[in-house]
């Protein structure tokens, strides 16, 4: 999973010179002015990643998720974090502002 959670922390820091990785006790703070995401291991084989995008209808990759982060990208390969998955991590990042 290191890999794929290295990929995510890239993409986050490519959007702006203002991303803040905030490690936590079980999970990674992706922040700007707010958090706007979320990394949480979930299982030995699947990161969970939230994204702030409350208001988003659910889709069958982008699940309702929590207070915190409206909604979760379940993530078990280098390969599902796609352009899909970096589009709701760009929006998240763009609402945070």
């Amino acid at each position: 999973m290191r890999p794929l959670y290295e990929d995510i922390v890239k993409f986050a820091q490519s959007l702006g010179s203002d991303v803040e990785i905030a490690p936590k006790k079980t999970s990674v703070s992706l922040r700007r002015k707010k958090q706007f995401a979320l990394i949480t291991p979930a299982i030995k084989t699947r990161i969970d990643l939230g994204v702030a995008l409350k208001g988003e209808e659910p889709t069958a990759r982008l699940e309702t998720y929590n207070a915190m982060c409206s909604h979760r990208i379940r993530l078990e390969a280098v390969s599902d974090f796609d352009d899909d998955a970096k589009g709701w991590v760009k929006d998240a990042y763009s609402r945070s502002g």
